[in-house]
């Protein structure tokens, strides 16, 4: 990992540094029932002195020069380092849902898997739940998001390479 942990930081937050930071990259993705589509992405990790991270991803469809034309999604929420290498996550959904995810930090990989989903009555994404992957790749950040509803089986819908920009 070709970074330095800022020596001001919240220490609890040192299993999860290697996150900090604005990332940009390119993924592909699978519409529950749907077609499968590509995407552009952006991600920030950012803190405040606290024991936890910001976290915002949004992801787009690009034109034929990958420059952003229409939003395809986004989340936002918080993600709280534990003791023993243990997560939890916050995330809210604009589609009307939110999760919170359990997992556990190791080194450069992180994975968690929902153990609460709460939808509102007019919901657009009736989700269920849902498994992350997280991982640093050769400094690259890598994602896979499998995610269910009342109408599928949990099965992949996001997964992309990012770069720290």
């Amino acid at each position: 990992m070709a970074f330095e942990i800022d020596s001001r930081i919240n220490p609890e937050l040192v299993p999860l540094a290697w996150l900090i930071g604005h990332w940009e990259g390119s993924g592909n993705g699978h519409r529950l029932g749907g077609e499968d589509y590509e995407f552009s992405v952006t991600v920030d990790f950012t803190e405040n002195g606290g024991n936890y991270l910001h976290y915002v991803m949004q992801w787009f469809e690009t034109d034929d020069e990958g420059l952003p034309i229409r939003s395809l999604g986004m989340e936002g929420g918080f993600w709280r380092p534990q003791p023993n290498g243990q997560v939890e996550v916050v995330l809210v959904h604009p589609e009307g849902f939110a999760e919170v995810y359990l997992g556990t930090i190791d080194g450069g990989r992180i994975e968690m898997k929902t153990d609460l989903v709460a939808r509102t009555t007019t919901a657009d994404i009736p989700a269920t739940g849902g498994h992350r992957l997280y991982g640093n790749v050769e400094s690259h950040l890598m994602f896979a998001y499998d995610q269910g509803t009342t109408e599928h089986a949990m099965q992949p819908s996001l997964w992309a390479r990012l770069t720290r920009v």
